[in-house]
């Protein structure tokens, strides 16, 4: 039973009325002490769902491994013929010092003895925050996405790589280097794709690397790309946002950490953007249709937007598979 799940939320709720029900039993039977036991008892337990109710809502320890600290690998997922396959791997990251388990995607034609010839292209996927890389897989299944699309001919077969941007799950990092804290655009940018390079079978060129993410991923996935282009040639952003939405240390979240900053300031990068939102997601909407309407060539951008659906899974989950399928158009197949 995980620590986000529904199922864990409930039980902490039914411990709660039943606490509070023994409370009013006992309260005319017991003594001084008892009856502060009790109430103790029922603010604990209330206190203890309301934080579990709020973990599952930010995603911000998806296992009880997380919440101790575990660095254990997940149990891997079983794949089905045909089927992609989610491996997860420790990446280290000698630039940034950051030192992660990332979860991979390996699609099935990479376990074909044809597949066993090629390079593939590469997307990296980034969560948003509070949050992790298994938000991905738990609550957009992304690995039944990736399998219809491809198996559709909507998409190349892809390496999907979810890595995690904050060494500290209370952190906000919207993966940037922090001054005097965590590195996380050198390990997202450079550290992660590096390690890619070495251990797995993928495509070295920036033409076969993507970028995506959702809320604070996808202003990730834009500001990583505008400012690699020598790395990535195409982003897309599920409700991302035109800034970081922290205070970085070094000011830049006003200059070059700010996408509109810098394409008003900034020569455009020859790099494709999607940009998707919900019109009733005012945040987001307003940073992504400021991003979309300061893009000049060579840089592209497409557009898409959905009627309803807020800041949420359900947005994304909208707008997973046309993100993922534009993404593979513009980047360079399987060789």
């Amino acid at each position: 039973m995980s620590i986000d799940g529904t199922t864990t939320v409930f039980l902490a709720v039914l411990l709660v009325l039943a606490v509070t029900v023994l409370l009013a039993v006992l309260w005319p039977r017991v003594r001084v002490l008892a009856r502060i036991a009790l109430v103790v008892a029922v603010l604990l337990s209330l206190t203890s769902a309301s934080l579990l109710e709020l973990n599952r809502l930010t995603e911000t320890y998806p296992s009880w491994d997380e919440l101790a600290g575990s660095t254990a690998a997940p149990a891997p997922r079983v794949a089905r013929p045909g089927h992609g396959r989610l491996e997860s791997y420790q990446v280290p990251g000698p630039a940034s010092g950051m030192n992660e388990r990332m979860t991979v995607y390996l699609p099935a034609a990479y376990f074909t003895p044809e597949g066993a010839k090629l390079r593939f292209p590469v997307i990296e996927a980034l969560h948003g925050y509070p949050g992790t890389p298994e938000a991905w897989v738990r609550r957009l299944n992304i690995v039944d996405h990736l399998d219809r699309e491809i198996a559709a001919g909507r998409m190349a077969p892809t390496v999907v790589l979810l890595p995690h941007q904050t060494p500290d799950r209370l952190l906000d990092t919207e993966c940037l280097n922090l001054p005097g804290k965590a590195q996380a655009e050198t390990y997202v940018a450079q550290d992660v794709p590096d390690w890619a390079r070495t251990h797995l079978r993928v495509r070295t060129d920036a033409a076969a690397w993507g970028l995506t993410g959702y809320s604070a991923g996808g202003y990730c996935a834009m500001n990583l790309a505008l400012k690699h282009p020598d790395r990535y040639s195409a982003a897309a952003s599920l409700s991302g946002y035109a800034d970081p939405g922290i205070k970085v240390g070094d000011e830049s979240e006003k200059t070059t950490n700010n996408i509109a900053w810098r394409l008003r300031h900034l020569p455009q990068p020859r790099v494709a953007l999607w940009i998707g939102w919900a019109a009733d997601d005012h945040g987001a909407s307003r940073g992504s249709r400021e991003v979309a309407g300061l893009v000049r060539p060579p840089l592209t951008v497409t557009t898409a937007v959905i009627p309803q659906g807020g800041h949420s899974h359900t947005t994304w989950r909208a707008m997973e598979a046309p993100a993922f399928d534009w993404l593979s158009a513009h980047l360079a197949r399987p060789a």
